[in-house]
């Protein structure tokens, strides 16, 4: 009702106060503030009574949040509930907080200012009670579909990333027999949770479809021929897959893309598929152990969600056109894990990857943009991270410093010099776990330099001042170099 509209029985209200009658399902459009009074950890409730002011109205310009109970304090749940994303991934909320407008759908607009930005990075870094937001987001969902859903389902309609749920239980075997008890009755074995836990470790992200692509076929096929199959590829993908990729894709289909020896022990019995030679193709072939274990349906319905999970995430995010024809996609967040599987390394190497890492003809440099300072008065960096002077003179223009100990004449700094291509990958700090790819670089020019250690000794470094071939985005450059610190932050 319009204030015009008024009588002196009827007016127009002006605050509705309820508890837990408008959180969802009613739709107000002219509310134009919303006054929090009771604290929720529930990002979905949260979400729910934002969105009661969030709905668009004539003569209505913008809403007012009031928050006097402290829901703020969990600000991943703001950029969370302006963009519609439910996915819940650390990664996924920072990119929308970074691009804003960009990523927000429609005509409408959306602002952070730094300070703002800062305290919602900082709350994503600290994101409690993950096992509760999946919980809830698992119910949603079985409400909506009416059945038991599976990581397809999440993806598909937008509910929390696969990879955040498989990360908190390993599997989705697992997950399930956790929420659903004994009314869950998929069995499987030991074996088989080895398995899908394995391939959810290791090709569930979706960063190269050709172990894929490969566990696809046969589920349903004894044999598939790589001759065939690199062909299918062509026409998908749109190039030609080296009988080598296919052939590293088997091994890590038999259970060896390993870091250590205790994760040797414990996959090393998976082998699912075999490859060899006939006539003059080669062809690829399930075992015959993995054979009947796909007689188990829920062990192959599982495995399917998998191979679905990882295409979709593949075609997404992974497919678009690559940095100078690069396995890597430009800005897209990467492990090193997954620079060891994209680079057919054969075993994961993340172990012995630190600063920089020297792969066949490519150098792979690492950086976190941000350096803890050591807490402790006799030592001037946190043992095994220098304070190394790491930074962007401008959107193409970086500065590194080579390891302590490494100067101009080391083979460390030589391995840099004398690669091919080389890679720049970045975080911003070790609250992140993956490293944005920013691309190649050409080398300006190196100098040495002598850097003080903890221990007071002068050692050898190199400098190196390098040109990206692309401009880094504007809005992810303002992400790496903003640091505002906490104890600058003043409560509101």
């Amino acid at each position: 009702m319009d204030e015009a509209d008024g009588t002196e029985e009827l007016q127009p209200l002006d605050y509705i106060f309820s508890v837990e009658i408008l959180n969802e399902g009613v739709d107000i459009v002219e509310v134009n503030q919303v006054i929090m009074l009771r604290p929720t950890e529930s990002p979905i409730v949260f979400i729910q009574q934002l969105g009661r002011g969030l709905r668009k109205a004539e003569g209505k310009e913008f809403v007012v949040i009031l928050d006097f109970i402290g829901n703020y304090n969990n600000n991943f749940m703001i950029p969370v509930a302006l963009s519609g994303d439910r996915s819940y991934n650390p990664d996924t909320i920072r990119k929308y907080v970074i691009s804003g407008n960009s990523t927000i759908p429609g005509a409408s607009t959306v602002h952070f200012d730094e300070i703002a930005k800062n305290k919602i990075f900082d709350s994503i870094d600290k994101i409690k009670g993950m096992r509760s937001i999946i919980r809830e987001s698992y119910i949603s969902l079985k409400n909506r579909l009416g059945r038991v859903p599976y990581l397809l389902d999440f993806y598909k309609n937008g509910q929390i990333d696969p990879l955040v749920i498989i990360r908190e239980y390993k599997t989705y075997q697992a997950f399930l027999e956790t929420i659903e008890k004994d009314t869950y009755t998929g069995k499987i074995s030991e074996q088989e949770l080895l398995i899908l836990e394995y391939l959810s470790k290791t090709i569930l992200s979706g960063v190269r479809p050709y172990e894929l692509e490969i566990l696809k076929r046969v589920l349903n096929k004894d044999i598939i021929y790589v001759d065939k199959m690199k062909s299918e590829f062509k026409e998908k993908y749109g190039y030609i897959v080296e009988n080598s990729a296919f052939e590293n894709a088997v091994e890590i289909l038999q259970g060896r893309f390993i870091s250590n020896e205790a994760e040797y022990e414990k996959y090393r019995n998976i082998e699912l598929v075999e490859i060899d030679e006939v006539q003059t193709s080669e062809r690829i072939y399930r075992v015959r152990w993995f054979e009947e274990r796909l007689q188990n349906m829920e062990f192959y319905k599982q495995l399917q969600d998998i191979v679905d999970v990882g295409l979709s995430r593949y075609e997404d995010k992974y497919s678009k056109e690559q940095d100078e024809k690069s396995i890597f996609v430009l800005y897209e967040k990467y492990s090193r894990r997954d620079v060891s599987f994209l680079m057919n390394c054969g075993k994961d190497l993340s172990s012995t990857m630190y600063g920089m890492k020297r792969i066949n003809d490519d150098v792979f440099i690492f950086v976190t943009y941000h350096k803890e300072e050591s807490k402790e008065d006799n030592k001037k960096y946190i043992d095994g991270k220098p304070d190394y002077a790491d930074v962007f003179e401008d959107n193409m223009i970086f500065r590194w410093d080579s390891q302590m100990g490494k100067g101009i004449e080391s083979s460390y700094v030589k391995s840099v010099i004398d690669a091919t291509r080389r890679h720049l990958l970045i975080k911003k700090s070790d609250a992140e776990t993956n490293f944005y790819y920013m691309g190649q670089f050409d080398i300006i020019n190196v100098k040495p330099d002598k850097k003080t250690d903890n221990k007071g000794k002068e050692r050898d470094i190199a400098k190196f001042k390098v040109k990206l071939h692309h401009a880094v985005r504007d809005d992810l450059l303002r992400y790496l170099q903003s640091n505002i610190r906490n104890e600058e932050i003043k409560p509101i």
